[in-house]
């Protein structure tokens, strides 16, 4: 008896000719539909649908400069309020402009405040002296601010708590407007804010603003 030993070339072409067997589809899971199409949901193998509740909220985008923000409702409205605050607070008076006299320029600044969970808040504008303009000697002297002591505040918090004291905290807005001014401080007026009957007037400051380097001090 003679034994054919085929060489690996040719086993290989074997089973290249072979025919592959494709195993049968799952179970159909609903046997209802008669389709032959094979889908994921008649194989059991589809992914339950997620439902979003998307809540999309509309937030002002910072403004770059005073006249993109009066173009946005949202921020133009915060800009007359603070105008406003400080009309109602005589921040200044409107005189002519004097002559060889240095007038500070201001700008407005825009921010959002936050509340605890992270949700906005509010929109805020604040119109502040640019205090590189100032002169020294002629509209600012004494620029020092107190601070307060860490061990003032821990003796306070002492005595309250072996008096059983309430200990209340509060923000008083606006801090900066109720100090008063020892130095005679001419500002421009707030820009998009100018008087229309005197629109070369100048502020003669009553109250210190923010941004001044004496505003701490006052």
């Amino acid at each position: 008896m003679s034994t054919s030993t085929q060489s690996p070339a040719t086993q290989n072409e074997l089973v290249a000719q072979s025919p592959i067997i494709i195993p049968d589809p799952p179970e159909n899971p609903n046997p209802v539909s008669v389709h032959p199409m094979v889908t994921r949901f008649r194989v059991g193998t589809n992914c339950p649908t997620e439902r979003l509740n998307l809540h999309v909220s509309s937030v002002s985008p910072l403004p770059k400069s005073y006249r993109d923000a009066f173009s946005d409702t949202n921020w133009k409205n915060v800009m007359r309020d603070e105008y406003h605050a400080l009309i109602k607070n005589k921040t200044w008076t409107l005189v002519p402009r004097p002559l060889d006299t240095n007038i500070v320029r201001c700008m407005w600044l825009f921010h959002y405040k936050y509340l605890a969970d992270g949700t906005l808040s509010c929109y805020k504008a604040r119109l502040v002296a640019n205090d590189s303009t100032q002169l020294e000697g002629v509209d600012v002297d004494e620029t020092f601010s107190s601070v307060v002591k860490p061990d003032t505040i821990r003796t306070v918090l002492g005595l309250a708590t072996s008096r059983h004291w309430l200990i209340h905290q509060i923000d008083v807005k606006n801090a900066f407007l109720h100090g008063d001014l020892s130095e005679i401080v001419f500002m421009h007026q707030p820009p998009r804010f100018w008087n229309s009957v005197h629109p070369d007037y100048v502020c003669l400051l009553q109250r210190s603003l923010y941004g001044l380097k004496q505003a701490p001090r006052a």
